[in-house]
């Protein structure tokens, strides 16, 4: 009998004894001597005492806001503290209440059948904190949720749903982001010089950067704080230190920002006074660790100093739009002085690994280390891209493809402007700590014979003048480029580029000064923190083009975009010195810009003869075959100064107040309805949220 009664009862002590060491409660360091019946009496005790010793009650609510409410946390397999759902409306104890669990340290995880677990308990937060029996109700391990329990923690999690989702602190996500930094020439200087130290394998010819690249460099974040203002006030931190709005998630991000560019000025020479009024909206993002973007939309109107009006003029599409604005697009007309020119850029920048970036987008790039380029340049108006960044040791390779557009009267067909493509490739290469050299090729071609998009060019390692053998030699238009930079010392660094537009050494080096001799070079240096005194940053360049580069014989394929030059400004058979000077303090700035030039323009409308000088005309109609020289045609020289001095409003949203005087002198060897002799004194005043780079100097 006693035989018997032992072997009846011997699976309830079995199942008993599995009951008990099958699951095991979280173990606070203070229970860890206590047995599995007394653990969960122990693990309440702990964590009830922990909330009585660290809750901070919000000093600011009364007795009739601290009414009761449930908390739904989490023990992860590493032991820490997570909170699931606060059961309160009341904004300062949700975050309270995920602030002091978040801070009880690491302790021993639940397991099950000895292994660890994630276990969820449920408990009520009642006022005054005390130490209360059995206030923790488990729900769940991971492991041992039946078919009931996995509902009922899936119904609850799916009823608080929208609750669940939490607003975290924004921390300057952008300044860590894959996100292009707006191309601004005051901006980039001031981390120009953290780039080009000696040592870095920094790349700095491929324009936009990402911040991201730059910020292992320059600490945005720790920069701008030396400049923040103590504002208490909302209005007073969004006006000098903010976002207009932020919005974090747990893997997402965004902000949102008004900005404006409002100029007043006068023409002096021309009795003209001058505005512009731009409106814009700025919103960039970011979701998860791998895709961000940038949208800014602008909504401008404007009246220029009068040589501006009628460059701007003289670029006019067909169709009936009276101009284009230089750099930004196609006007209307609001009367006879006034342009009304709508913008619009962005992009979306995916990272997949730390080798490619890669982007889609519609804006602007800029290739080279000067303030000109005569590879590719931001002079012209933005257009779509699809760029390819791969980086990898001592190298950086960036791919572009782009659609632009020809729009003069000659080329449009059936009311539709002609579109032509081009694609880029530019190796950049750190040889020596010191030393830096980039390969540059480019491709033009045009889409005749309903050839669109060639594929041809999507190859990206290819070089693009076998391609255009093969594909016609009169429809394509390639370019070759060299480049290079040697750093000096870590305040100065030299660089240059050359570039060909034709293939033909003899006559490229026969001396004879044939027309097929299209090339350019540019030598510059650059002189950080100058004589010792920091923030001073002085740059002198020389850039020489001969006549009839960037141009060709098939009238579409020029280096241009809505009839302005992709490359440098001043299109082609010229000779140019620049001279800059920057300085910084605080949030106080000063810029002084000089530039000399003589240049060959054309002497008629038509561009016949052509002497060169605009590449929108055709080779066909070249003056000579040789005997071609820089500045012929109608010589003329050109001088513009330019003054400016400003003070830093945002750092964040780099919102500037200013003052500028523009001087230039323009002086051609022949008067004639196309050009005429000029002097222009341009007064300016405005505040301006800088996210791109507006080039006066034509």
């Amino acid at each position: 009998m006693r035989i018997l009664t032992i072997l009846l009862l011997l699976p309830t002590l079995i199942f008993a004894q599995s009951a008990d060491t099958l699951e095991k409660y979280p173990v606070f360091p203070n229970c860890g001597n206590v047995t599995n019946v007394e653990l969960a009496s122990c693990f309440n005790t702990a964590v009830q005492q922990y909330l009585v010793d660290n809750f901070n009650v919000p000093a600011s609510l009364s007795e009739d806001e601290l009414t009761p409410f449930k908390v739904q946390v989490e023990v992860t397999r590493e032991g820490r503290f997570e909170v699931v759902y606060v059961d309160s409306n009341n904004k300062l104890l949700k975050e309270e209440t995920s602030r002091v669990f978040a801070s009880i340290p690491a302790i021993t995880p639940a397991t099950y059948n000895g292994e660890p677990t994630i276990s969820q308990y449920r408990m009520p937060i009642i006022f005054p904190l005390a130490v209360r029996e059995t206030v923790i109700n488990p729900m769940a391990t991971a492991q041992s949720l039946n078919e009931n329990n996995v509902s009922e923690v899936k119904n609850e999690a799916l009823i608080n749903e929208y609750d669940l989702i939490e607003s975290l602190p924004f921390n300057n996500e952008e300044y860590t982001s894959q996100l292009n930094i707006p191309l601004s020439h005051e901006m980039y200087t001031r981390f120009d010089a953290a780039m080009n130290s000696v040592g870095t394998n920094s790349h700095t010819a491929q324009k936009p950067y990402i911040y991201n690249e730059v910020n292992k460099y320059y600490n945005f974040e720790q920069e701008n704080g030396k400049l923040i203002k103590e504002r208490t006030t909302w209005l007073g931190r969004k006006l000098w230190n903010e976002h207009f709005v932020t919005l974090k998630g747990t893997d997402y991000w965004f902000t949102l920002d008004p900005g404006v560019d409002l100029q007043l000025g006068r023409d002096l020479d021309n009795d003209l006074n001058t505005y512009n009024n731009t409106r814009l909206v700025n919103f960039q993002g970011g979701l998860g660790k791998i895709v961000n973007f940038n949208a800014t939309v602008y909504e401008s109107q404007g009246r220029f100093a009068d040589y501006i009006n009628t460059y701007a003029r003289s670029l006019a599409p067909d169709g009936g739009n009276p101009g284009i604005v230089p750099g930004r697009g196609i006007a209307a007309a609001i009367n006879e002085t006034d342009f009304d020119y709508p913008v619009a850029t962005g992009h979306v920048s995916i990272t997949p690994s730390k080798y490619f970036n890669i982007q889609l987008g519609h804006g602007k790039q800029f290739l080279g280390d000067g303030y000109r380029s005569l590879f590719f340049s931001d002079g012209a108006s933005p257009y779509p891209f699809f760029k390819l960044n791969t980086t990898f040791w001592k190298i950086k390779y960036t791919n572009t493809w782009m659609s632009l557009r020809d729009v003069r009267s000659d080329v449009t067909a059936d009311g539709s402007f002609r579109t032509k493509y081009v694609a880029n490739h530019y190796l950049s290469y750190n040889v020596t700590k010191r030393l830096n050299i980039g390969l540059f090729e480019s491709v033009i071609w045009q889409n005749d014979n309903d050839r669109g998009f060639d594929f041809n060019y999507l190859n990206p390692v290819i070089f693009y003048r076998a391609i255009e053998f093969s594909t016609g030699s009169r429809g394509g238009n390639a370019l070759l480029g060299l480049s290079g930079k040697y750093k000096v010392n870590d305040n100065v660094n030299l660089y240059g580029q050359f570039l060909i537009d034709e293939f033909s050494s003899s006559d490229v080096f026969g001396g004879d000064g044939s027309y097929k001799n299209k090339t350019g070079y540019q030598i510059g240096a650059k002189y950080y923190n100058a004589f010792k005194v920091n923030n001073l940053y002085l740059q002198a360049e020389y850039n020489r083009v001969r006549p009839f580069t960037y141009s060709h014989n098939s009238v579409i394929l020029n280096y241009g975009h809505n009839n302005q030059p992709l490359a440098h400004n001043l299109g082609a058979n010229f000779s140019e010195f620049v001279a800059i000077a920057r300085y910084r303090r605080d949030r106080w700035y000063g810029d002084a810009k000089f530039i000399v030039a003589k240049r060959g323009l054309e002497l008629n409308e038509d561009n016949t003869p052509f002497y060169g000088g605009n590449i929108y005309g055709t080779e066909d109609d070249r003056l000579s075959d040789d005997g071609n020289e820089l500045g012929q045609g109608n010589a003329t020289d050109f001088f513009h100064a330019e003054l400016e001095a400003g003070y830093l409003i945002n750092p964040t949203t780099n919102l500037k107040a200013y003052a500028s005087v523009i001087y230039r002198d323009f002086n051609p060897d022949i008067n004639n309805a196309l050009n005429s002799s000029a002097s222009t004194v341009w007064v300016n005043f405005g505040v301006r949220t800088d996210l791109f780079n507006w080039y006066y100097d034509y």
